[in-house]
């Protein structure tokens, strides 16, 4: 019996001193893996920068010095459109929402997505001469399963679409995930996002937009409810709770 008790006590030794090696194990990997998933994550953000500014054939392998040559991140206030001082490289969106102090609780949520951020980052796109010829701006907006991010470029005149790029979703393959296809994105170039009333008119048309149709985008065909949640991402973070406050004041000259 007292065989048994002791090759029964060794086995749970021998296991519990396996679970501490590999919760160990796992630990100091998470800990030296962090610093190379934070680089990785940040190319992947600066690739997506660059397409949205129609930059990444330019590029080619040098991501990151093309980035630091053209764009210049700012971070602005939403609610007053100012400039702020804050640290650009670092800042989460998604971070700041979950925080009550760095976020504000969205009653008219017609992105739905709960919480927006005080500060955003908006990325001016220099040319050689380091002029401004269009300004990136980051968008977040519940599609069917879950929220989708991406970017919207606008030429210097803050109103015509440059181009659009999704960087994040969930949705379906072959339906809402067409969000991701080339050629649909690139139906956006030249579209406006405002009418001759100021009023945010960019929208995506189910059955497909008619020709001439300066605000309209073709709908994703089988896929309503991620079509209008692009739409209403739209409408949401070029209104007055998004980067309106900034359109406004910078329409006049970009600096």
């Amino acid at each position: 019996m007292s065989n048994n008790k002791e090759t029964f006590g060794k086995t749970v030794g021998f296991v519990f001193a396996v679970c501490l090696a590999c919760a160990a194990l796992v630990s100091v990997s998470a800990v030296q893996l962090k610093p190379l998933q934070t680089a990785n994550k940040l190319l992947d953000q600066q690739t997506k920068i660059l397409e949205t500014a129609g930059l990444l054939d330019q590029a080619g392998k040098d991501i990151v010095g093309t980035y630091n040559k053209y764009i210049e991140p700012r971070m602005i206030d939403l609610d007053t459109g100012e400039y702020v001082e804050g640290d650009t490289a670092m800042f989460d969106e998604r971070r700041n929402a979950r925080d009550v102090e760095k976020s504000v609780k969205l009653e008219n949520d017609v992105a739905g997505i709960n919480r927006r951020s005080n500060t955003a980052v908006v990325y001016l796109v220099k040319n050689d001469e380091g002029q401004i010829q269009s300004v990136v701006f980051p968008i977040v907006g519940a599609g069917l399963w879950d929220l989708m991010y991406g970017f919207v470029g606008l030429e210097s005149d803050l109103n015509t679409v440059s181009n659009l790029v999704y960087s994040d979703h969930k949705e379906t393959p072959g339906l809402g995930g067409e969000i991701m296809n080339p050629k649909w994105q690139a139906q956006w170039s030249g579209k406006e996002v405002y009418n001759e009333q100021g009023e945010v008119a960019l929208e995506l048309v189910k059955g497909g937009a008619k020709p001439g149709n300066e605000h309209g985008v073709d709908g994703l065909s089988g896929a309503t409810l991620t079509s209008n949640g692009v739409t209403n991402t739209i409408d949401f973070w070029f209104g007055e709770m998004g980067y309106g406050p900034y359109i406004k004041k910078n329409r006049g000259g970009l600096n």
